[in-house]
């Protein structure tokens, strides 16, 4: 009979310390309400508990779920600023903004709707629209 593992990341918490703090950082600059910062995280509707703890520095990521999670926000991010280089408020916006792209949902609603499909769907249209 073979035991299911979770694997855990294998930054230091010090390094998923700092990858809380930016995260939060990132959900503020994007103007998110507590639920879609939870949900965009994996974690239950208004988990306020474990946004405080990150908000604070504690270790983001304590499964590879939500430490994959956290990679492909900050990758979004990323892509928004290199696309949108001279206007940050519409990099900032780009999450709440409604896009035809995605059936005219915004794209923190297709990551609600689709859960961790919905992030890779997002982050895979700003990769095409790089170029990349």
């Amino acid at each position: 009979m073979k035991t299911a593992t979770v694997e855990k990341p294998a930054s230091p918490p010090q390094d998923r310390g700092s990858l809380a703090t930016m995260t939060m950082k990132l959900f503020d600059h994007w103007g998110l309400p507590t639920d879609d910062q939870a949900a965009l995280l994996g974690l239950a509707p208004r988990n306020r508990s474990a946004l405080s703890r990150y908000r604070k520095g504690e270790p983001i990521g304590s499964t590879r779920d939500q430490y994959e999670r956290v990679g492909h926000l900050l990758g979004i991010h990323k892509n928004l600023r290199l696309l949108f280089p001279r206007n940050r408020d519409l990099a900032y916006r780009w999450m709440s903004a409604r896009n035809k792209a995605f059936d005219n949902l915004t794209p923190v609603e297709v990551i609600k709707d689709y859960g961790f499909a919905g992030l890779l769907m997002v982050r895979a249209y700003l990769d095409r629209a790089r170029g990349q």
